[in-house]
């Protein structure tokens, strides 16, 4: 089975990795997504995201990595996934994604979305979360992969 994990990424996590891995183990096939999403703008374009998940998912054969706008639903079904993979760290995640879950439903029946809750060792990370960390020079190491760290570091031109 394949399915699509779609996501802003900006930038991806441990969290997200951590996810990432776990699908990779369930699933033939796992299609990451970066999405454009209007509602949170961007530190980084898509094509640094690009680069920073292939650089973290390099160890995983059967991930690949898509970009796309537009509807989750729609990009789902033109690459063929008939699940979406969504992450859940605390309740809120969870009344953002069922309202998100149900609309897609309604879109596109054939498409199932799966929850799975974040590992409790990563569940206090979010992107965000790591962007203000790295503007204020501070210890990513918990957060992001240290490749992702160089690059969020020279974002906010924080010497380490």
């Amino acid at each position: 089975m394949k399915v699509m994990y779609p996501g802003s990424f900006d930038p991806i996590t441990i969290g997200h990795i951590d996810l990432i891995e776990r699908c990779s183990s369930m699933f033939d096939e796992v299609v990451v997504a970066i999405l454009m999403n209007d509602e949170k703008g961007g530190t980084f374009n898509i094509e640094e995201r690009k680069a920073m998940i292939e650089s973290s998912i390099a160890h995983l054969p059967n991930v690949t990595v898509e970009t796309g706008d537009g509807l989750t639903v729609d990009l789902a079904h033109n690459l063929d996934c008939r699940v979406l993979v969504r992450g859940i760290r605390a309740v809120m995640d969870y009344e953002y994604e069922l309202q998100h879950a149900t609309s897609n439903r309604v879109l596109r029946p054939e498409v199932e979305t799966l929850f799975l809750v974040a590992s409790p060792k990563y569940s206090y990370i979010s992107s965000s979360v790591a962007r203000t960390i790295a503007s204020y020079g501070g210890d990513l190491s918990g957060f992001v992969p240290d490749a992702v760290a160089k690059v969020l570091y020279e974002k906010y031109n924080i010497k380490k």
